[in-house]
């Protein structure tokens, strides 16, 4: 996979569909909202942050 055609476009546009799509696993899929209402939302951020430094790094790299 060649990743380097993608454009900015196309990654926000991914991360949007991702966003979208799991929202509609939280409002299709009683168990998986359940889940996630329960879960503090400081492992979401925590989760978030982690899945992010490789991007940056690759980002702000030299």
């Amino acid at each position: 996979m060649n990743f380097k055609n993608l454009s900015f476009w196309d990654i926000g546009l991914t991360k949007l569909s991702v966003l979208f799509a799991t929202l509609f696993l939280v409002s299709v899929w009683k168990g998986f909202a359940n889940w996630a209402m329960s879960t503090h939302w400081v492992w979401f951020l925590v989760i978030a942050l982690v899945l992010a430094i490789k991007p940056l790094i690759s980002v702000f790299k030299k």
